[in-house]
């Protein structure tokens, strides 16, 4: 897709959104199943997928970690972003590698310490690119990116939370 493509799909959605900005709120939505042996099964939209336990907390490494898939969905979001941008600003990606790692102390979530931080202490997120733009290109790249990737800002600004335990 080129530039040129990238605006015509997207110039009449946004023209919409300008119009009549209550369209653009979307609730997405997942759904899991508490499944056997301390499991959960996640409909991901094209397969389900089956988290468990991490082997630092007894897992067997045979199902999804979900600090993992939180990683893997930063990774996705980050890599469509960069890709768009770089799209829609004339920055030709030849290929590119987008990469997350987390800091965990598990102590945290087994409940072994009450100073340990429950989930990640840091996160790391690096783009190695292969292309010819300038630095300066590179850095509006980077600007943007990190601007317009939603589960980026997400994680950066932290979002409100709320939950309820129902009967069924």
């Amino acid at each position: 897709m080129n530039a040129e493509e990238l605006k015509s799909i997207q110039n009449p959605i946004k023209e919409k959104y300008r119009e009549q900005p209550e369209a653009a709120i979307i609730t997405l939505k997942a759904q899991g199943k508490v499944g056997e042996g301390i499991s959960c099964k996640v409909e991901t939209g094209r397969a389900i997928t089956e988290a468990g336990l991490h082997p630092a907390t007894g897992g067997n490494g045979t199902l999804l970690c979900s600090g993992d898939m939180l990683l893997e969905a930063l990774v996705a979001c980050a890599g469509v972003t960069l890709s768009a941008v770089s799209t829609a600003i004339g920055i030709e990606i030849k290929d590119a590698i987008v990469k997350a790692e987390g800091d965990l102390d598990f102590r945290g979530t087994l409940g072994v310490s009450k100073e340990a931080v429950v989930g990640f202490k840091a996160i790391r997120l690096s783009f190695i690119l292969d292309c010819d733009a300038t630095d300066e290109q590179i850095q509006t790249l980077a600007k943007l990116t990190e601007r317009y990737c939603v589960v980026y800002q997400t994680l950066v600004k932290g979002v409100q939370v709320e939950t309820s335990f129902n009967r069924q």
